[in-house]
């Protein structure tokens, strides 16, 4: 029987200097072992840069694969464990839809700045860099926020509409100032019955993950452990939020964690994310407090790269077969915009 743990660690002595293998909070712990750079989505965009290796490797979904690839320098290839692991929120706007729907606001006489979450697909942020857009991450939806607002009258947030409710809510953008569009096969469905002045226009999508995550999950925490502190992801319903101690990134969720470990030992943490994280988190710090997720969230995709698609993946780069993501040239440099605008307006 093949030991594929020892086995990943012999292929990546052999390719020494050649390879980095990234990865994703979300990853199983048995990936993650292996990977020399994990973060959340704007870590990682950011780390790619300072990477010199020739291969990436990259422990994710399809969409972070490429914009790893955008964001690759010459001669760099970046490979996924898993083309198959998708990420349905990505589906849920799809480039020809949102560019019409960007069209018939326009012609409507209101034209809108899109600001695409990361989990959308390179010909998505190709259209958003097209149109004058931007890329944004949940540890920076507010500061990309604050600035596509600086850019025009108003802005179309696609397409995860709970993230862009709560980061409104943040910067004290009423509800009056916030719509969901109405948006179908054709686009708009009866614009001229739609409220389309608002400043902040909300795609109608969301992460299939974190939308689960209800009131009766909280307040089930709230009765299983008193005192408890409870955080979310921004990904989580407005509604949900609102209830919760704190909402914030992957990033965010896991500095809280540390933070209530150091200063609050013997506490309950409750955190409404993806469990591989939570279960990670609640293992680290098992001596010092207790750490539960708030509900079942595991994502299917993510679940997708594991330790031995990893292995045959490492095996392929080896042999000279693997496969690289590649990036349609003709979206390359308007995508590519989206991202570096992110980049800079975060000081990166």
């Amino acid at each position: 029987m093949v030991d594929i743990t020892r086995e990943i660690v012999t292929l990546k002595r052999q390719l020494g200097s050649r390879l980095c293998v990234m990865g994703h909070h979300y990853q199983h712990d048995s990936v993650v072992q292996h990977c020399d750079i994990t973060g959340d989505s704007l870590e990682l965009a950011r780390r790619v840069a300072d990477v010199q290796a020739e291969h990436i490797v990259f422990c994710g979904v399809w969409f972070m694969g490429e914009s790893a690839a955008l964001l690759a320098g010459p001669g760099q290839q970046v490979h996924l464990p898993n083309p198959d692991a998708d990420c349905l929120m990505s589906r849920m706007s799809p480039a020809s839809l949102a560019r019409l729907v960007l069209e018939q606001l326009a012609e409507a006489g209101y034209p809108a700045v899109p600001l695409a979450y990361v989990n959308t697909d390179v010909a998505l942020k190709a259209v958003v860099g097209e149109y004058g857009g931007a890329v944004c991450t949940s540890a920076n939806a507010k500061t990309m926020l604050r600035w596509a607002l600086r850019q025009g009258e108003r802005v179309l947030f696609l397409p995860d509409r709970h993230l862009g409710d709560n980061t409104a809510t943040q910067l004290g953008i009423d509800q009056t100032e916030r719509h969901v569009l109405r948006v179908g096969a054709h686009g708009l469905v009866q614009a001229k019955n739609q409220p389309l002045n608002r400043r902040l226009l909300l795609w109608p999508g969301c992460c299939a993950i974190h939308a689960r995550l209800s009131l009766e999950d909280v307040e089930g925490a709230r009765a299983a452990y008193p005192g408890c502190r409870i955080v979310v992801h921004p990904e989580c319903r407005e509604e949900v939020v609102s209830c919760c101690d704190a909402a914030g990134s992957t990033s965010f969720l896991i500095k809280e964690a540390e933070r209530v470990a150091a200063e609050v030992p013997g506490s309950t943490l409750v955190i409404g994310t993806e469990n591989n994280l939570v279960k990670r988190l609640a293992t680290r710090y098992a001596k010092q407090c207790r750490i539960v997720p708030l509900a079942h969230a595991i994502c299917g995709n993510m679940a997708k790269v594991t330790e031995k698609r990893l292995w045959q993946a490492l095996g392929a780069v080896v042999e000279g077969t693997a496969t690289p993501v590649v990036v349609d040239e003709n979206l390359r440099q308007p995508a590519r915009l989206a991202l570096t605008r992110m980049l800079t307006a975060c000081g990166q």
